[in-house]
């Protein structure tokens, strides 16, 4: 092999890598689990005071997002979001993260998360569960430039059970 073939080798592997990272990242984002830091004890009045989110890469290579976002509604009304930073997640990994609940209303949000998870604990129904909706919002630009996202909406409910879940594929 002549040193222009290595040359046009390396230069191509060079600009794919950036590539199959980004599209590895989405794949990894859309299969990503995650739970509350402490199995059994999540509630949605404790995420309004922030707290720690334990991630999941089930995939066989690194994933990555810029930022991953939780916002919660109820009655089409905006309740607040539980951010997380950026993170890259080792393959078959998981890792906690700290993330922080912002709401322009946290008061009146945390009393509707009062109320709900108060229900989801099997006491009296006193909202409509069925109008408590979670958006999970991923994002995770390729190359770092071209804006790319991934949501994905829940029933509170499921999100809670989620949320609850003992153990991950990582653990």
């Amino acid at each position: 092999m002549n040193k222009h073939s290595i040359i046009t080798i390396i230069a191509i592997i060079v600009i794919i890598l950036p590539f199959a990272h980004s599209g590895l990242s989405i794949i990894g984002m859309q299969n990503l689990e995650y739970k509350w830091d402490n199995p059994g004890k999540f509630s949605f009045f404790t995420m309004s005071n922030h707290g720690e989110m334990e991630l999941c890469n089930s995939m066989p290579f690194w994933t990555s997002f810029e930022k991953l976002e939780i916002a919660s509604y109820y009655e089409e009304n905006y309740l607040g979001s539980f951010s997380i930073n950026p993170s890259t997640i080792n393959p078959m990994s998981s890792t906690v993260q700290e993330g922080i609940f912002y709401s322009e209303k946290l008061s009146a949000a945390q009393h509707t998360f009062m109320a709900l998870d108060f229900e989801f604990d099997g006491g009296d129904i006193r909202l409509d569960p069925n109008q408590f909706i979670v958006i999970v919002h991923a994002d995770m630009p390729i190359l770092g430039i071209i804006p790319y996202s991934s949501t994905t909406q829940m029933s509170g409910f499921d999100f809670d059970r989620m949320m609850n879940a003992e153990d991950l594929t990582c653990d």
